[in-house]
């Protein structure tokens, strides 16, 4: 399993910081959306052959940038995907020209009939410089082309007492992510909630939430447990990471297992 996770690496990369753990605080950071929707029963297959089909070069010919869309693999009628933007005075150019443009107009009355509910969705940053997700490396599969080998990417949600910054970020960079590593769960991607305004409010967003994201990829969807039930029983995860993790969380964690779709890139 660890060479599959390492060869992985080439596709999203978790890039090496330098200094300290300080936050991306500037205005010119990077920013995704963690989307979670519900779908109609039974329409979750058609949905993501009209996503994958109409909505992905469309976005990004405007400056989005499709990360990646996956089945929910716990739930049979969870569509998930990621959507970047350089930043976020970006953010709302690139949705106003999506939205507003003739591709979303022709298809908008298709795509909404399979939507159940469409608001559960996570405006992110990196929780500090470099965290994000690293460019692509590879192209996306064509329409119609057969899906390229994948894992299951997941996602892990912590949900905090306090903001991130006031240590959390500091603590998982220093002493969480490196055991996962060790332990052959890359960390492909580690975000905090954007704390600026939804710059686009047509699109709603989880808004006033603590909490701290990463991402990570696996071969199958049992690997993750195997590999955390494994750190649970380690001595040092026990005394220098369990206890932090802990204390910082307001509820148990949401942890998604993501099968990612055909043309999904982060795979």
């Amino acid at each position: 399993m660890k060479a599959r996770l390492l060869a992985g690496l080439a596709l999203l990369l978790l890039a090496t910081p330098s200094g300290g753990a300080s936050p991306a605080t500037s205005d010119d950071h990077p920013v995704i959306e963690l989307r979670q929707y519900k779908i109609v029963a039974g329409k979750r297959d058609a949905m993501i052959a009209l996503f994958e089909q109409t909505f992905v070069e469309s976005q990004e010919a405007v400056g989005a940038r499709l990360i990646g869309q996956f089945r929910d693999m716990d739930d049979p009628n969870r569509f998930t995907w990621i959507r970047g933007f350089p930043d976020m005075a970006e953010r709302p150019k690139a949705l106003g020209a999506f939205y507003h443009g003739p591709i979303w107009q022709a298809h908008r009355d298709e795509a909404n009939a399979m939507l159940d509910d469409n608001d559960n969705v996570l405006l992110l940053r990196p929780a500090w410089t470099g965290s994000g997700f690293g460019p692509a490396d590879g192209s996306r599969a064509a329409v119609g082309a057969g899906a390229p080998p994948g894992g299951v990417v997941v996602a892990t949600v912590y949900y905090l007492w306090k903001n991130p910054e006031d240590g959390f970020s500091a603590f998982f960079r220093g002493s969480v992510a490196p055991r996962l590593r060790a332990a052959g769960l890359p960390v492909l991607g580690a975000y905090v909630a954007e704390e600026q305004a939804n710059n686009f409010p047509r699109l709603p967003v989880r808004e006033g939430e603590k909490v701290f994201v990463w991402f990570s990829r696996v071969e199958r969807r049992a690997d993750f447990a195997q590999v955390m039930d494994g750190l649970a029983e380690d001595a040092g995860w026990r005394r220098l990471v369990a206890p932090g993790l802990a204390d910082a969380q307001e509820r148990p964690a949401q942890i998604l297992h993501l099968a990612p779709a055909p043309r999904s890139l982060l795979r």
